[in-house]
């Protein structure tokens, strides 16, 4: 797997746990029920994702993989916690802002 998706794949990961935590009052151990289940589904979207490792940003993406009912649960969970990733993540943070000035040229057709 390439190191663009594995990045992706840490910042989802560490965005719904800082709003579970947050939100739900889960510990940083364990996610709850709903977000657990967000997290399996994020996962399966980037192992799919047809840029492979020329992957943009979700919200530059011009192939919206997610269904509408979970694109805009990590539409809520980004709004809360992209602000607070600066301070409690800011590698991560600074990366996903690298990673949104990337533009796609490959087709999907290719």
């Amino acid at each position: 797997m390439s190191k663009r998706i594995e990045r992706e794949k840490k910042t989802i990961q560490v965005m719904i746990k800082m709003y579970c935590i947050d939100h739900h009052n889960s510990n940083a151990d364990e996610l709850c029920t709903e977000c657990d289940a967000l997290w399996s589904y994020a996962q399966k979207r980037l192992l799919r994702c047809p840029f492979g490792e020329d992957k943009p940003t979700c919200a530059k993406c011009p192939v919206h993989c997610y269904k509408p009912e979970m694109r805009n649960m990590v539409r809520n969970i980004m709004r809360y916690a992209g602000p607070r990733m600066i301070i409690k993540h800011p590698v991560l943070a600074f990366w996903h802002i690298v990673d949104g000035f990337k533009r796609t040229e490959k087709k999907l057709s290719e």
